[in-house]
């Protein structure tokens, strides 16, 4: 077995200023109808980073083609050398094969830590809003705020297992909205919006993490700016595409319909 990552792992981590190394499966646990937590183990403090990081592995498509997808980094657990990712299963491409079918000992390719969206630490609240591709990545922020703080959660699910919940310090405002997809596609920014436009922004300075679908996060990022809220109170990422296949480096095709 090859004791060493990818040269082409290497060569990217090296421009990218992060660190390539192979890691080891631990668990795989199905969480819901559409996501599954995959445990690995190696360099875990080196690769998860800070609340916000992800990290990438480098998978092959059916053709055997070598690429790369992108996971929020859940936690990480120093200690047992470990961290936690949990990925979305509810979509067909190499990043859900290679879940489905991993098993403790396998080892994959890793690079991190990836990313450059951190948590205000100047906000009184913080609002995550996106679909459960951003759970991990809202959840382990979550998990960094500052006690007094408040946090708030607007997530659309497409299944009722899917209204995953966490565990929080004392003494944290935690408020959660699941809104059911109900047959919607997932380009559609409605259920979103109505869980939004149902909510009053709290007072005081706050900051919006907006993570998941490209079309409907610049709707939810519009329709924040219409609530008041300025640019640099906004942090958003696109993990994912209607109908698209994210590009080989990982991330969703940025180009216009």
């Amino acid at each position: 077995m090859n004791l060493e990552p990818d040269d082409s792992s290497v060569q990217l981590a090296e421009r990218l200023h992060a660190t390539a190394a192979l890691c080891e499966v631990v668990t795989t646990t199905p969480l819901s109808t559409s996501l599954h937590e995959v445990v690995l183990s190696g360099n875990a403090t080196l690769l998860g980073g800070r609340a916000g990081s992800d990290v990438m592995i480098r998978f092959e498509d059916e053709s055997g083609r070598p690429v790369r997808r992108r996971y929020s980094v859940r936690s990480v657990n120093p200690e047992s050398d470990t961290f936690t990712l949990w990925l979305t299963v509810d979509h067909v491409g190499p990043g859900t094969t290679w879940v489905r079918s991993a098993k403790s000992g396998d080892v994959v390719d890793v690079i991190g830590p990836r990313g450059k969206i951190t948590l205000d630490a100047l906000a009184d609240w913080h609002l995550f809003v996106g679909d459960v591709s951003g759970y991990a990545a809202f959840y382990r922020m979550a998990e960094s705020i500052e006690v007094p703080g408040r946090a708030i959660f607007i997530v659309e699910i497409d299944a009722p297992d899917d209204a995953l919940s966490a565990s929080f310090d004392e003494g944290l405002d935690v408020t959660g909205i699941f809104i059911d997809r109900e047959g919607r596609s997932t380009s559609d920014p409605a259920g979103l919006l109505k869980g939004l436009s149902a909510f009053a922004l709290p007072s005081g300075l706050g900051h919006a993490y907006l993570f998941g679908e490209f079309h409907v996060m610049r709707v939810i990022q519009s329709a924040l700016f219409d609530r008041g809220l300025a640019p640099e109170q906004i942090s958003h990422k696109a993990f994912w595409r209607h109908g698209l296949s994210n590009a080989d480096h990982g991330e969703p095709v940025k180009s216009e319909d």
